[in-house]
């Protein structure tokens, strides 16, 4: 098991936006949070990345708790997170973008810059512009290459779709199925639920920060009732 959530609560000041949120996501599955906007899926992320560690309960990262641990640490242990925000450096280039992830993680693997060009030739073509200069579905590439040069293990990936065009939204797509044939495991918070069917194994649907039901992609999407309480098309 790659990651095993049991029962955390988060608190911001009094607000319990958290309420024994359990989840597990297995070695090479893309996995869904979803539900519509406010209901924890960005805590839940942040929380497994220790920016917004739980007050109770457990995370466990290939069989060793990381509930505790710095985002940093965490991070050198194999887990990138990409927030919505994207939090490309604007005034550094896009191949420096892309070396100072590996740099910084001193991890080694099969992600290396000619294989993330081949996957994002946008990037290859545009390596000496700054990230300021691109446009946002360009920085959602950039920012997914970014996190792919520290060869982790485990990618969060937080709403990737929200606010592209349909175009992108496919490539997309598209590339988050190539990266999931290298074996890379991915848990996306995302409240479109049409995009996660596309590349989703499984979903946990979030409700009021609780966890209200769980199953097979095809299975969240073929139940109406499921669809029309908690969710967004």
């Amino acid at each position: 098991m790659v990651l095993q959530v049991s029962d955390i609560d988060v608190y911001y000041g009094s607000a319990h936006v958290l309420q024994s949120v359990s989840f597990e996501v297995r070695q090479g599955e893309t996995v869904a949070l979803l539900g519509r906007n406010g209901m924890g899926k960005t805590t839940t992320l942040r929380s497994i990345m220790g920016l917004t560690p739980p007050s109770n309960g457990s995370i466990r990262f290939e069989g060793e708790e990381i509930g505790k641990l710095t985002p940093n640490t965490i991070a050198k242990r194999g887990v990138s997170y990409i927030p919505d925000d994207l939090r490309i450096f604007p005034d550094l280039t896009c191949e420096e973008n892309l070396e100072i992830a590996r740099r910084v993680s001193k991890r080694s693997g099969y992600w290396t810059t000619e294989r993330v060009e081949a996957l994002f030739p946008l990037l290859a073509d545009r390596r000496k512009q700054k990230g300021s200069s691109f446009s946002g579905g360009e920085k959602k590439m950039l920012s997914l290459a970014r996190s792919l040069m520290m060869n982790p293990t485990l990618v969060l990936l937080d709403e990737p779709s929200e606010g592209l065009a349909p175009l992108i939204v496919r490539k997309l797509l598209e590339t988050i199925q190539d990266i999931k044939k290298h074996g890379v495991t991915i848990l996306m918070a995302d409240q479109n639920l049409r995009f996660c069917k596309e590349v989703c194994d499984r979903g946990y649907i979030l409700e009021k920060g609780t966890v209200v039901h769980s199953g097979t992609m095809e299975g969240i999407w073929s139940s109406e009732d499921i669809v029309k309480r908690y969710l967004v098309l």
